[in-house]
């Protein structure tokens, strides 16, 4: 169980819907600093800019196809289900990780700007930067597992 203290590193994955990217980078996040021997250095969580997937207050489960990538990985998406950001959520994490432009165009309107600085994309922890591919609107969730994969790599080079 990962305890959250002054000296962790907070971060949240944001896509639109909390269904397919942002778990994934969520999970994928999690297996590698766990694999680096820091997992007790990071809290590391994902959510939604959209209120679709979330109903009543509970999530829609990762989207089968994320879940299936991910498995072909070695990962699983167990236990995980979407969760909406809010504009409380500015004080809680160090770190904002957008997958692409729309999701931080929302965040920074959420939360009234970023005065502390601390909303980026992904992709720019990589050679590419850009938006991470959409598998919802292409289906190729090995592309955008490959992307998420990337930017999860350089993210933690840039952290460590």
């Amino acid at each position: 169980m990962i305890q959250n203290n002054a000296y962790m590193k907070r971060i949240m994955f944001i896509c639109l819907g909390n269904i397919c990217r942002s778990p994934m980078a969520e999970i994928i996040f999690r297996d590698m600093v766990k694999k680096a021997g820091r997992a007790d250095e990071f809290l590391i969580a994902s959510s939604a800019t959209s209120s679709e997937n979330v109903w009543n207050g509970v999530g829609a489960e990762v989207y089968p196809p994320a879940k299936k990538v991910l498995a072909k990985h070695g990962l699983s998406a167990e236990g995980k289900r979407a969760v909406q950001l809010t504009a409380g959520d500015y004080d809680k994490y160090d770190i904002f990780i957008c997958m692409d432009r729309y999701n931080v165009r929302y965040v920074n309107r959420l939360f009234g700007g970023d005065k502390d600085n601390k909303i980026c994309m992904l992709m720019d922890f990589t050679g590419r930067p850009g938006d991470v591919s959409d598998p919802w609107y292409t289906g190729d969730f090995e592309t955008a597992y490959r992307d998420i994969y990337e930017g999860c790599r350089g993210l933690l080079e840039h952290l460590t």
